[in-house]
């Protein structure tokens, strides 16, 4: 049941947030680059609609923490959404969903924090580059980034049989799903899992009736990011206003 539009307070938004960390940081997206993107935590009480109000206003989750960019000389982070009623499939997209309906199995459930998938998250950071330390994300941390959050999180799972082979955590709001972090077994690229689990989130939003599918941070000259353009139509914040932009053809990373 949707609930009705939370009134605004005092300082003129519905919700209340504090900022506990704001200090300029090395540019996880782009080389050469300082970022400064506000860490910030929901004062309580919560309710079902505050996921979908970030996402709409550019925010990302990390654990408990919502943050959005606010640097001063880049505005290359664009966050990026698909209105689930006008997303195009392409022959491609039905062919890598395809070929997953056919040889894998999928599942929705609530996430847990397992071996496996603390050691899938690892294996898939050290492969393809995304981890920038030397330690390994142990079963406490996996569930402080993803797991752990003022609303509710699904998970998406993707098996070869009893092997795991890829995760999608995922928020679900009122009237969205959103990507918050997607692993996958780099053996089994062939079935690229990466497109096949934003696929599976579109099937899911159309079918529960909801508006938006959000992807997270689109960064053009980020070749981790910008396989985004891919899917589209798509809708992307910039200056503070949702533009339309017809899909691309972008290299599949996925």
């Amino acid at each position: 049941m949707r609930h009705p539009p939370k009134q605004p307070t005092a300082t003129g938004t519905p919700y209340r947030m504090v900022i506990v960390q704001d200090m300029p940081q090395t540019c996880p997206y782009l080389p050469d680059q300082i970022a400064r993107m506000p860490l910030q935590l929901p004062v309580v009480p919560i309710d079902p609609g505050f996921t979908d109000w970030t996402l709409d206003r550019g925010y990302r989750r990390s654990g408990d923490f919502v943050y959005r960019t606010r640097c001063a000389e880049c505005q290359e982070c664009q966050p990026t959404r698909i209105r689930v009623d006008d997303f195009c499939w392409t022959r491609s997209f039905r062919r890598v969903f395809k070929r997953g309906q056919r040889d894998l199995i999928q599942h929705w459930d609530r996430p847990v924090v397992t071996e496996d998938r603390v050691n899938l998250f690892n294996r898939h950071r050290t492969v393809r580059g995304l981890d920038h330390t030397d330690e390994a994300v142990d079963s406490h941390a996996y569930h402080a980034f993803l797991i752990s959050s003022f609303g509710q999180v699904d998970e998406w799972s993707v098996w070869d049989g009893d092997r795991l082979i890829g995760i999608s955590i995922v928020d679900v709001g009122q009237d969205c799903l959103s990507a918050v972090y997607t692993m996958f077994d780099p053996d089994y690229s062939r079935y690229s899992l990466g497109t096949y689990a934003i696929l599976q989130q579109i099937v899911r939003a159309q079918r529960e009736k909801l508006s938006f599918v959000y992807l997270g941070m689109y960064v053009q000259d980020n070749p981790h990011l910008n396989y985004k353009a891919r899917f589209g139509p798509q809708e992307r914040l910039r200056d503070g206003v949702w533009s339309t932009f017809d899909r691309e053809t972008v290299t599949d990373q996925l």
